[in-house]
Parts: structure tokens; C-alpha cells; sequence
């Protein structure tokens, strides 16, 4: 069993009467491909995005028996009115839950809801679990502002108390803190890093300790950021027992590595190396296989470099499929 828990999806169409601030999805020539028209940003779409028979065909290819689908980023428009972006996610989710519809033993999808309105967002999250989608993907920062900040907690709240998936997917910042030319390389690791170090540091993985999150590409940055917020935290080194005479932020709620290994990342870090890194650091049950595909190529076959690394049966049997369904709360095939 092998579980893509980091896949894309687009929507075929958008209606004739939406809003011109909605995108487009534009024929090519010749093609089954579509153009993603959104604003600036222009992007062929392969028919693997929207078409159902084409998505199995791909899984069968690569060796997937299951993905977890979520919107494209770029469909996280935090900058649309609020109303606007309500209608999108509406939109995307209906075309998520019927593309899911035509095989819910291979594709599981996830909704998106206006993050810009937290109050709209946290009451959409009903209507999500109701289409039948297993939980919701959200950008690593809304409009500049970390996830973690105390704004956005009564929506992770209600996400825990429904028991729905998240799963935040780096995004760009509108501060600009990288040149552009690093949005698909650094931004990834850096915006990763601070959502995930925001959900500690801001109290909302304490105050939601069910909540069932997971990151893109391991959360970039944060796994090697946390040694450091342990030491701060707890004043040894390795993990070792505090020692309060050096700790200078000290609490006696969970410490920042328990609070880390509440959470799930997708082990899309491009080598082995930095897979190991995670197991040792985060744990084996931590983990999920992940390939941005059909934005990004996946390796052939899907978790080449995790089947590669000759690791104990548990913990392949975890990372490729077991870790997937518990974060998605579901229970794995018979």
C-alpha cells in the first residue's frame, strides 16, 4: 500500500457568471490540456489535474493505490473579498468531491475555505465535512500573517472538534522576505518553517492537541529549528532531562518536540539523508510520502527514495500508507 498524501487538483471549468476576480480555465488547441488563468499567473494544466480516469491511469503507472488530493496553491487567494473567495472554495470544493466520487477507494480529497475571513472559514468547515472531503488545505501564512497567530484558532479548534485534516502547503509571503526567483526552491523551506514554528510558539498545537495536521515538504526549515527551541525550552542539549538553571523559556505544558510530534509532514525533502534526519529526529509514524505531482514529477516509482533506504518493515508499512489514513482519521482498507 502506498499513499501520495501530497497531490494536486484543479477544477475543469469555472461558472460563465463568476466574479472576474475568479480564475479561468482556458482550451488549448489540440490538447485535453487547459490553461489556468489567474490573474498574472498562467499555467498548462495536464487533463491528470480534473479528469478522473486519466488520475487512476497515472497512480496505476507509478505504483499510488491511493492520493490525497488538494486544491492547487495558487488557488489560495487570501487577496480575493471575502465573499469572493468563499464562492471559490465553494467552487473547488464541489468539483473535489465529485472527482473523489468517481473512485473513493483511490482518491481521497481535501476542501479549501477563505482564510482571509477566519469567521467565514471556521463555519465552512461543516459544509466541507458534509460534501464528504476529509479535511481542508491551507496556505503557510494569510496575507503575511503566520498561522499560528491567535486570530486563527478558533478555526483550528473547530477543525479538531470535527475531526478534519489540515494540511498547510508552503506559500509566499506578500513581505517579500526572498527574491522571487526563490519561490519554488528556499521559499518552501522558510515559509514551511514559520507556520509550523508559529503553531508551537503561538500555543495553538498546545490549546488543540487532536488537531490532525500535516506539512508540506517536512515544514522546510522547522525540524532542524527545533533542537534549538528544545534547548530554549528545557536548557539541555540531545534531548536530554531539563535542566532548569538553563532554561530562559521554560513552561510546563509539552515541550517543543512533543508539541512537533503531534503533527505530520510530507517527507518530499529530495534525499535520503534528510529522510533519516526526520525519522531519528520526528519519528517514523511521523511521516508521509508526498510528490506535489502533477505540478512536479513524481519519482518512478512513487517512493523511490524512501523504498531505497531499507528501512524496518514497521516503519515503511507507517510512512508508505498507515500514517496517511490516521492523519486523515480514516481507517485503512481490509
Amino acid at each position: 500500500m502506498l499513499v501520495d498524501a501530497h497531490a494536486h487538483l484543479l477544477p475543469h471549468d469555472y461558472p460563465p457568471d463568476a466574479p472576474e476576480c475568479f480564475p479561468r480555465m482556458e482550451a488549448v488547441d489540440g490538447e485535453t490540456a487547459r490553461t489556468l488563468v489567474f490573474g498574472a499567473m498562467r499555467f498548462t494544466a495536464r487533463d491528470v489535474f480534473f479528469d478522473a480516469e486519466r488520475r487512476i491511469e497515472e497512480m496505476d503507472a507509478s505504483g499510488v493505490d491511493v492520493e490525497v488530493l488538494s486544491p492547487m496553491p495558487p488557488l489560495l487567494r487570501y487577496d480575493l473579498p471575502p465573499a469572493d473567495g468563499l464562492s471559490l472554495a465553494r467552487h473547488v470544493n464541489e468539483f473535489s468531491a465529485t472527482l473523489a466520487a468517481a473512485d473513493p477507494s483511490r482518491i481521497k480529497a481535501l476542501g479549501m475555505v477563505p482564510m482571509q475571513d477566519p469567521d467565514a472559514a471556521t463555519a465552512e468547515l461543516k459544509a466541507v465535512q458534509d460534501q464528504g472531503l476529509h479535511g481542508v488545505e491551507i496556505a503557510s501564512n494569510v496575507l503575511g500573517r503566520s498561522i499560528g497567530h491567535e486570530q486563527f484558532l478558533p478555526f483550528f479548534q473547530e477543525a479538531e472538534r470535527l475531526g478534519l485534516a489540515v494540511f498547510v502547503h508552503a506559500m509566499p509571503s506578500p513581505s517579500e522576505r526572498l527574491p522571487m526567483a526563490a519561490m519554488g526552491t528556499y521559499t518552501v523551506g522558510v515559509e514551511g518553517a514559520y507556520a509550523a514554528g508559529s503553531m508551537v510558539s503561538g500555543g495553538t498545537a498546545a490549546a488543540c492537541p487532536d488537531l490532525r495536521i500535516s506539512f508540506s515538504h517536512a515544514a522546510g526549515g522547522f525540524p532542524l529549528m527545533l533542537p534549538r527551541a528544545q534547548y530554549f525550552w528545557g536548557g539541555s542539549w540531545n534531548e536530554e532531562p531539563v535542566d532548569l538553571t538553563r532554561a530562559v523559556m521554560h513552561d510546563d505544558g509539552p515541550s517543543p518536540l512533543e508539541l512537533a510530534r503531534r503533527f505530520w509532514y510530507d517527507s518530499m525533502v529530495f534525499d535520503r539523508r534528510a529522510i533519516r534526519f526526520l525519522i531519528d529526529l520526528l519519528g517514523a509514524d511521523r511521516l508521509l510520502v508526498g510528490s506535489d505531482f502533477p505540478a512536479m514529477l513524481r519519482e518512478e516509482p512513487a517512493g523511490r527514495t524512501l523504498r531505497s533506504m531499507d528501512l524496518d518493515p514497521q516503519a515503511w508499512a507507517d510512512i508508505s500508507g498507515a500514517n496517511a489514513f490516521r492523519w486523515l482519521g480514516i481507517d485503512p482498507p481490509g
